[in-house]
């Protein structure tokens, strides 16, 4: 009896390990990866706009910087021009958006942490870390696309359940 048991548990142990030890379920390419994560996403985060094609806003970006350096945001954390943070108008503070240049295809990922902007016909205020991350500071304005996100420590879990 304890001999069957004993063969029963190593059997199940031998097939928990091999699912364990079972390498990536994709081919490496990127678009794969992509696929997979967006999937995943749009599965697990009601407001992730992966599982649909189109953007949360599409319009002109500007930046804000040194002027604002240190001054209370919305959210009453300091302002720090170097933190890949964003102000807009309407989203919830702490939501994260990826952000894509649409001029380069550059993005970056960034948190709602204040107000604004206050000039009609943009749509968001990134800091001068996120429009330099972009590319664009130079220009002071770039047409950019918005989605919304999960946090960044919830996006890498999805990401390794993905995979």
């Amino acid at each position: 009896m304890r001999g069957s048991i004993a063969h029963g548990l190593a059997s199940v142990l031998l097939v928990v390990s091999l699912g364990a030890a079972q390498g990536p379920n994709y081919s490496g390419s990127e678009d794969t990866r992509t696929t997979i994560s967006q999937r995943a996403l749009a599965g697990s985060v009601p407001h992730a706009r992966a599982k649909h094609p189109h953007p949360y806003q599409v319009g002109t970006a500007s930046w804000y910087g040194r002027d604002f350096e240190g001054k209370a945001t919305a959210s009453g954390e300091p302002y720090n021009m170097y933190d890949l943070t964003a102000a807009h108008p309407t989203l919830p503070l702490g939501t994260w958006v990826r952000v894509t240049n649409l001029h380069n295809g550059r993005v970056v990922y960034v948190r709602v942490n204040d107000r604004g902007p206050i000039i009609p016909d943009r749509i968001i205020d990134l800091s001068y870390g996120a429009a330099r991350a972009l590319r664009f500071k130079d220009q002071g304005l770039q047409r950019v696309r918005l989605d919304l996100v999960p946090p960044p420590v919830e996006m890498a879990m999805l990401e390794r359940v993905a995979y």
